[in-house]
């Protein structure tokens, strides 16, 4: 667990934020039909958390999974602090703010273990003035959900866990079980330049919903945008009933 002394500093760092904000429950669309359709029609539930886990060697670095939940928590770092808590000092706040997340909304935790990396989460999650919170670490057994699940309930903070295992090695025993919202696959994908310019094009991910309750499964290719949906699919690689028969992009 935590010491005091540490979760004594996240707390006067939160209080240093804390405009009395809370964050809005409902559900956060993704600007796209097929997407939120998958989800259940809304979007990805707010003040639950979600899992996001990489593939292959992204098991280790966390680099798609990572980049993912930036892209979602950006969205919702308008409205208060976004706590980060790793076991590796690895996370590059440049590249968020690439990604379109404003790195004064960060709050980065190191940790020295995952217990630790969930008790910080399960903290902030529970804070005034935090919006959301993510923890990077290999699993997350059914009692610790359900300690997660509690904590996004008192002010309706949104959680998400990286999936991520930093020093090789298998998942944490009793990693298999999961409480959360969602879960997702990421992994990387070819950029595609715009038509007649040089180099490489905008980021890209294979993006798979694995669970959302409520909702279907599906896989997609989606595209980082700088526009108000910062994830614009570009295929669809799964079940085409997910999409609508003309899915348009929402606006505004």
């Amino acid at each position: 667990m935590s010491s005091p002394v540490q979760l004594g500093a996240l707390r006067t760092a939160l209080a240093a934020l804390d405009g009395g904000l809370k964050s809005a429950r409902g559900a956060l669309s993704f600007g796209d039909a097929r997407l939120d359709a998958a989800l259940g029609g809304a979007g990805l539930p707010l003040g639950r958390w979600h899992e996001a886990a990489g593939e292959g060697l992204e098991g280790e670095t966390g680099v798609a999974a990572g980049a993912f939940v930036a892209c979602v928590a950006a969205r919702l770092a308008n409205r208060g602090a976004v706590v980060w808590a790793m076991r590796r000092a690895d996370l590059y706040p440049p590249g968020l703010a690439g990604l379109g997340f404003p790195a004064e909304r960060l709050i980065q935790v190191r940790v020295r273990d995952e217990a630790q990396a969930l008790a910080v989460l399960e903290e902030a999650l529970g804070s005034v003035g935090v919006v959301a919170a993510i923890a990077e670490v290999g699993g997350v057994d059914l009692l610790a959900g359900r300690r997660l699940t509690l904590a996004c309930e008192v002010h309706g903070a949104t959680g998400f866990i990286v999936r991520r295992r930093p020093f090789g090695g298998g998942a944490p025993p009793g990693a298999k079980g999961s409480a959360a919202a969602t879960r997702w696959r990421i992994a990387p994908a070819p950029s595609v330049p715009a038509a007649g310019e040089p180099g490489l094009g905008p980021p890209r991910w294979r993006l798979t919903l694995d669970r959302a309750p409520g909702g279907r499964p599906g896989a997609w290719i989606v595209e980082f945008d700088h526009g108000p949906y910062p994830l614009r699919v570009v295929a669809e690689l799964a079940d085409p009933l997910l999409a609508s028969p003309q899915p348009r992009r929402a606006t505004g």
